[in-house]
């Protein structure tokens, strides 16, 4: 879908992670969404995660770009969906990944954050 007066579609196509190891990120980050794993499919300095939506997430290690510090966001960098936040919520936890906001609750939408291996701040919500 492009706009009359922009060459530049409405659309957001892909996500990148800036990572500090790309291989035990994509592990890590196909564990979480329980998907199939194979390091010998990591090939630095992208990986990217097999994504079911039309937006991508890509794992990005700058192999390339030694001057590159990673400086990992302390804010939510976007949201995984989920019809079962609690659910979501335990899975995460038993997994002992660091939950840094609790669930938060408006009527029918709830969310909670937590960060990835690198310290990045991520978000799981229902809506």
């Amino acid at each position: 879908m492009k706009s009359n007066s922009s060459p530049i579609a409405p659309k957001i196509n892909n996500v990148f992670i800036h990572v500090s190891d790309l291989e035990k990120s994509a592990e890590w980050y196909s564990d979480l969404l329980g998907l199939p794993f194979s390091k010998d499919h990591v090939d630095s300095p992208v990986y990217n995660i097999p994504i079911t939506s039309e937006t991508g997430l890509t794992l990005d290690d700058h192999t390339f770009d030694p001057e590159f510090k990673l400086n990992p966001s302390d804010h939510v960098l976007f949201n995984f969906y989920v019809t079962d936040v609690d659910e979501a919520y335990e899975y995460v936890k038993n997994k002992g990944i660091t939950i840094v906001r609790e669930i938060e609750r408006f009527n029918d939408f709830a969310y909670f954050n937590f960060k990835d291996l690198d310290g990045n701040v991520l978000m799981i919500c229902n809506g």
